[in-house]
């Protein structure tokens, strides 16, 4: 019973913050942003058989990183970014115990590194006139290992393609969209991304469907 609590709570706190983000209405998405993560946390500590410690500490420095990026300003954005980095750390990790990688083609792992390696040059191609000089290169390295946290999302699904590990690489590859998003959001003027509406739903629904792969046999 409490799981789905945590789960409507979730869904719920989530609705509402992408309502005030298709308003633009700054306040009330502060006041539901803590609430996502929050509640993502404790469904999936009310779901999973047996909790691991990667996973927990993984959503809760994305929960950081959320309440890190409420304030305006460079040096809190960075924070935010860091403690998203240290999220991305601890989801490979909780990957890691399900990847055996004699399963894997090494073309495999040599294409994917270089694919996100392209892609994440790209964007920042892209991006380069629009963000501040100190930014640039701290920026592309986060965007890399959030395509690293990808590579290791699919290195499950190659090791062993089970329903549960293609739910966690759909939501790892909409987390890497999300990321993408708010850069073009928050440093290029003249995007189409206007609002941050795009970014929490592929950040919200991305968290939710990594933790539902963890979770799902």
């Amino acid at each position: 019973m409490m799981k789905y609590i945590a789960l409507i709570i979730f869904i719920v706190s989530t609705s509402i913050h992408l309502f005030a983000s298709a308003r633009k209405d700054k306040p009330l998405r502060d006041k539901t942003k803590p609430f996502i993560l929050l509640a993502l946390l404790a469904f999936y500590c009310l779901c999973a058989d047996k909790i691991a410690w990667s996973v927990v500490l993984a959503l809760i420095f994305s929960w950081l990183g959320d309440i890190l990026l409420i304030p305006k300003g460079i040096k809190w954005f960075t924070a935010g970014g860091i403690s998203f980095m240290v999220s991305h750390f601890f989801f490979v990790l909780s990957y890691l115990k399900y990847i055996d990688f004699t399963k894997i083609n090494s073309l495999w792992i040599i294409l994917l590194g270089a694919f996100f390696f392209i892609l994440v040059c790209f964007i920042f191609a892209r991006l380069k006139p629009h963000l501040p000089k100190p930014l640039f290169y701290p920026m592309a390295l986060y965007l890399l290992i959030n395509g690293t946290m990808n590579c290791f999302a699919i290195f499950r699904y190659l090791s062993d393609p089970s329903k549960g590990a293609l739910i966690t690489v759909i939501g790892a590859i909409l987390f890497f969209i999300s990321d993408t998003s708010l850069f073009f959001v928050r440093f290029k003027k003249d995007s189409r991304l206007k609002t941050h509406f795009l970014v929490m739903l592929t950040y919200s629904i991305g968290e939710l469907l990594i933790v539902l792969g963890l979770i799902t046999k």
